[in-house]
């Protein structure tokens, strides 16, 4: 089972999740500044790559999951990029990175225990029980460099939240895009640029679909340098 993508595949038959949109909307939208980047929770390895393909950054991708860290670890190892990337199985909690980064991205999971399945791999990947917000944006403020700017995936609902964390830790957001599936359907995903520079915040809506697989313009640019089809 494999994902194609113009310039790397993801194979994602050993990982309880698989190449999503919001994955693919965090690798595109992410602005990856300096020469040093870090995904937090890989997963398949998807954004890792998306961010490389998009600069020349030294990336470091960790991930808990052990059949998803030797996914992801597959998945970089036959691309053109395997001497860039380092794959690390890790929880961020036990993480002890030696530098500070110049990029971090993460779609990290979110949904609580009343919305969990019977699936314990796919639930682990999605809850916010192995790596809150608050740990999130501790290790963020933390650990990214003093020019450096962070790029995250949520659900809209959990925005005011997450923000009021990050400010919390001094992190102040640049960007935010809200994400709708189409114009009539209500606001889904947040994607949240963060950083120690604070600037106006330029907000934004992105819209995906006009109908079904019929694409907005906005999503095609977005996306255009990784879909085979767009």
């Amino acid at each position: 089972m494999s994902f194609q993508f113009k310039q790397f595949t993801i194979h994602q038959d050993k990982t309880a999740m698989k190449v999503g949109t919001d994955g693919v909307l965090l690798g595109a939208w992410a602005d990856v500044v300096g020469n040093s980047a870090l995904d937090i929770g890989t997963g398949t390895g998807v954004v890792a790559l998306m961010i490389t393909q998009r600069s020349d950054a030294k990336i470091t991708a960790i991930e808990i999951e052990e059949n998803a860290f030797f996914q992801a670890r597959e998945n970089v190892s036959i691309s053109k990029w395997s001497n860039r990337i380092e794959v690390i199985n890790s929880s961020l909690q036990s993480y002890k990175p030696t530098i500070k980064f110049d990029t971090i991205v993460s779609n990290p999971p979110f949904f609580n225990n009343s919305q969990k399945t019977l699936d314990s791999k796919r639930n682990f990947a999605r809850h916010t029980d192995s790596l809150s917000f608050e740990e999130l944006l501790k290790f963020t403020s933390e650990n990214l460099s003093i020019i450096g700017k962070a790029s995250f995936i949520i659900p809209f609902d959990s925005e005011k939240d997450f923000l009021e964390i990050a400010k919390n830790k001094n992190l102040s957001a640049n960007r935010i895009c809200r994400v709708k599936g189409t114009e009539a359907s209500p606001v889904k995903r947040s994607l949240i640029e963060l950083s120690f520079n604070e600037t106006k915040c330029k907000e934004s809506t992105l819209v995906i679909e006009i109908s079904r697989h019929v694409y907005t313009e906005d999503y095609i640019n977005l996306t255009k340098d990784f879909y085979l089809k767009m």
